[in-house]
């Protein structure tokens, strides 16, 4: 069970009043102890790292009321603890407190020396949350290609490739997963945006840099799992039905794990078969990560292009309700069931259910008695001037339509002969420059296209605030 290894209060200083300078503290004591061969440092040099710390201006303040909980691990009375204690004080006070919650462990060696060493299940926690804070995303391609090496070994020891196989398969679907859950966090969080700005700026710098640029660009070129999974299926396959690899699999599995050859035998087979649904059924997780990214885009910019409309029609008008409804909803801290709670909306139509129809639920025009004459029609000939007119105009209509196809000659056009070009310098103020280049960063995450993108700072040119980026040519196009 979990809290018969992890202490029970092992997570106290990440929910205590003074979290923000526990961590921080925790933080430069695994970075002083990662640094060692192994994870013990004498105490005192970790108590002077923290009193530098703690005199340092950047270091928080611990709470008074976390300095003094009441719980019996105070370091002298109330008042000494809430304005008396120096950063050599606090310093020793925090180590105190980590090994008391199960963070670290004091020991003394033969010198009489204390050393200090993070618990085992500590460095674990650690290592996570660290990856967490920094963000760190997944790198498939290191999976891939260390499951693809270790299908290609052969015999050399197929029971311990056979494990370290099933460990990566299983990083590499709880890596896809947690970006499929990324897309969908960015689709729920889409409505929090209530300007064209906030929009743009959580599609193309957010959203492109977070998790297009970083994983799932990357995911469909270099880190591709087609290029790998037909001979890692074929290989794997192939072992399956290897009396020779099941025998030395299962060996190295009883005696690794102390069970039977034949119980080795059955999950070495279970192993195999579990790698391959996995790879098979992986099609289904990428198609849901096409389509949520699909998804995400396309809200993004109708999201955008619904604010940016305006105008005296019904359309313009809903817009300009639904505004104005959000704002007092938001303002009044109101649920949206509760809409009608507003006193402007007294004055617009309330919409409302009918629980059943009959006779009298639905309006019956009046028709007057009049007798039915049929009129005669005239034939007559199209005029070519007025459908030479519609053709014009939908020929102009479809040349606005600003498709990749067009985008892509576009960059050409601009580039020349030149291989590198920023962003910045195009011609904002002109026509609908700055709408092409807010479809070139869209488009530019595609194989297809003729270009790459390179994302700078931020920039401000011609009124437009926007983050530069360099536009590449491909080698060969």
């Amino acid at each position: 069970m979990l809290f018969d290894i992890i202490p029970e209060n092992f997570f106290h200083p990440l929910a205590a009043p003074g979290k923000l300078v526990y961590w921080e503290c925790i933080c430069r004591l695994f970075a002083v102890t990662n640094r060692q061969l192994s994870f013990g440092v004498e105490r005192d040099v970790l108590v002077d790292e923290l009193q530098f710390y703690f005199d340092s201006t950047m270091a928080a303040q611990m709470p008074e009321e976390e300095l003094d909980p009441g719980d019996g691990m105070a370091l002298a009375d109330s008042a000494d603890m809430a304005g008396g204690m120096n950063s050599r004080d606090k310093a020793n006070f925090i180590l105190r407190r980590l090994e008391r919650y199960g963070w670290i462990s004091v020991d003394t060696d033969h010198s009489y020396v204390q050393r200090v060493n993070f618990r085992d299940y500590a460095v674990q926690v650690m290592k996570t949350l660290l990856a967490i804070s920094e963000e760190k995303r997944t790198e498939y391609q290191g999976y891939i290609y260390t499951i693809y090496s270790l299908a290609r070994a052969g015999l050399e020891n197929p029971g311990i490739g056979l494990l370290q196989i099933v460990e990566n398969t299983d990083a590499l679907i709880t890596g896809l997963k947690s970006l499929n859950a990324n897309i969908k966090r960015y689709i729920d969080e889409l409505t929090k945006h209530s300007t064209v700005a906030e929009i743009m700026d959580a599609l193309l710098n957010d959203y492109y840099t977070n998790v297009v640029d970083k994983a799932y660009h990357r995911l469909l070129t270099s880190d591709n799992v087609s290029k790998f999974r037909p001979e890692i299926l074929e290989r794997l396959e192939s072992n399956s039905r290897s009396v020779r690899f099941l025998n030395k699999a299962a060996g190295e599995i009883a005696e690794l794990r102390e069970i039977s050859e034949e119980e080795a035998r059955e999950e070495v087979l279970s192993m195999l078969h579990e790698v391959i649904d996995a790879f098979r059924q992986m099609d289904e997780i990428l198609s849901e990560i096409n389509k949520k990214n699909t998804r995400y885009q396309r809200a993004a910019i109708n999201r955008a292009r619904f604010l940016l409309s305006s105008g005296e029609d019904v359309r313009g008008q809903l817009k300009d309700i639904l505004i104005f409804l959000n704002e007092r909803i938001t303002e009044k801290k109101l649920d949206y069931n509760a809409v009608y709670e507003l006193e402007e909306m007294d004055r617009l139509i309330k919409l409302f259910s009918w629980e059943y129809l009959d006779t009298d639920s639905l309006y019956a025009p009046v028709e007057g008695k009049k007798e039915f004459i049929p009129e005669v029609m005239e034939s007559f000939e199209a005029n070519e001037e007025l459908r030479e007119e519609k053709r014009r105009r939908m020929e102009e209509k479809l040349a606005r339509i600003l498709s990749p196809e067009k985008i892509n000659a576009y960059v050409k056009e601009m580039l020349g002969d030149r291989q590198v070009m920023a962003a910045s310098e195009f011609p904002v103020s002109e026509g609908d420059t700055f709408i092409r280049l807010i479809y070139i960063r869209l488009y530019g995450q595609r194989k297809n296209m003729d270009y790459t993108l390179e994302l700078k700072n931020m920039t401000e040119k011609c009124g437009f605030r926007f983050r530069d980026f360099l536009i590449r040519r491909k080698e060969g196009r």
